[in-house]
């Protein structure tokens, strides 16, 4: 049996996961919203890059590992789940090699989830619902669009600019949770932007 979703989710970016300070910031995001996911993701990482950087996440206890796209670090780290990218193999495929994962696909519009979920993913990352600095050129779903994807039936975690502000209005649309980059590793007190965003998805 897999385990419950979480609510909130820190995904990296390449930037981040360079940092010097990363187990120190993951482990007050992990001290603000327990039960944090903590996502290992990085499009330009080399694959010992990337197990690199899901190590260091891993070593923050009380949080859960998720990796992004790389299946054969999520199976050398030992994560607790995985997030699949437009390119990534599909939700069945990736389950026949880690059958205990919570699999999870990134999605942006309407016939994306319903392809995901026909495929057997658990949840949906879906975005961006807002405009944001790390998609600069992408179209934002806008909450009506959100609305939409939540209708397909999974759980679903909203990305793109989204804040602990921008929390109650995503709940209301049906988003399960939330996840963030900038929101949470640039905060300038990590415990207290999770504490906030985790209060605000208890509500």
């Amino acid at each position: 049996m897999r385990p419950a979703l979480p609510t909130l989710h820190a995904i990296t970016d390449e930037r981040v996961a360079r940092r010097p300070d990363l187990e120190r910031a993951a482990a007050a995001l992990a001290a603000g919203a327990p039960g944090l996911a903590l996502h290992a993701r990085g499009h330009t990482l080399t694959g010992l890059e990337h197990y690199h950087l899901a190590v260091r996440l891993r070593a923050t206890a009380s949080a859960r590992l998720f990796v992004n796209d790389r299946l054969d670090v999520a199976l050398a780290a030992g994560a607790d789940g995985v997030q699949l990218g437009a390119g990534s193999l599909d939700a069945g495929e990736a389950r026949r090699l880690g059958p205990s994962w919570l699999v999870g696909r990134s999605v942006h519009s309407v016939a994306d989830a319903r392809a995901a979920r026909a495929a057997g993913a658990d949840y949906l990352v879906a975005g961006p619902v807002f405009a944001t600095a790390t998609h600069p050129g992408a179209t934002p779903l806008g909450i009506d669009g959100l609305r939409a994807v939540v209708a397909v039936g999974l759980p679903v975690i909203a990305i793109g600019g989204v804040t602990a502000e921008r929390i109650g209005e995503l709940r209301a649309a049906g988003a399960r949770g939330a996840a963030a980059i900038r929101s949470l590793w640039d905060a300038a007190d990590p415990a207290a932007a999770a504490r906030a965003m985790g209060d605000a998805l208890e509500r």
